[in-house]
């Protein structure tokens, strides 16, 4: 009986750290710049299987977002990124981007070295 009391309160200690803060108004800058970067960019996301114009993918990304975020599950960034912009919830695929006549990378990949010109950028702006 106590190995199975330890792995309930384990599994529960688990669920508990899970749950995170709402993001930070900087972080909701950020992810709103990439919704709005992903949008702008005339590029195609692939998403299970499927090729999409980036209007549209941003507004699915917007959705698992405002999603992850009714449920305190996204804190940052790099969780949207990982949480809703990087593979499908339904399938475990990755996502991936193609921009012209370039070959597709991983949309975590894309996003993240966005990210990181999108910080620089507002430091300098400091």
């Amino acid at each position: 009986m106590k190995p199975i009391l330890l792995a309930c309160a384990a599994a529960l200690s688990l669920s508990s750290t899970l749950v995170q803060a709402a993001p930070t108004p900087a972080s909701r800058a950020e992810i709103a710049h990439l919704v709005g970067y992903l949008n702008a960019s005339g590029c195609s996301f692939n998403r299970n299987g499927s090729w999409h114009d980036a209007g549209k993918a941003a507004q699915h990304l917007q959705r698992k977002y405002d999603y992850l975020v009714k449920r305190d599950l996204v804190a940052s960034s790099e969780d949207f990124i990982a949480r809703a912009a990087s593979e499908s919830s339904m399938t475990g695929k990755p996502y991936q981007v193609r921009c012209g006549s370039a070959a597709p990378v991983d949309s975590a990949a894309w996003l993240k070295a966005e990210l990181a010109k999108y910080r620089a950028a507002q430091r300098v702006s400091r």
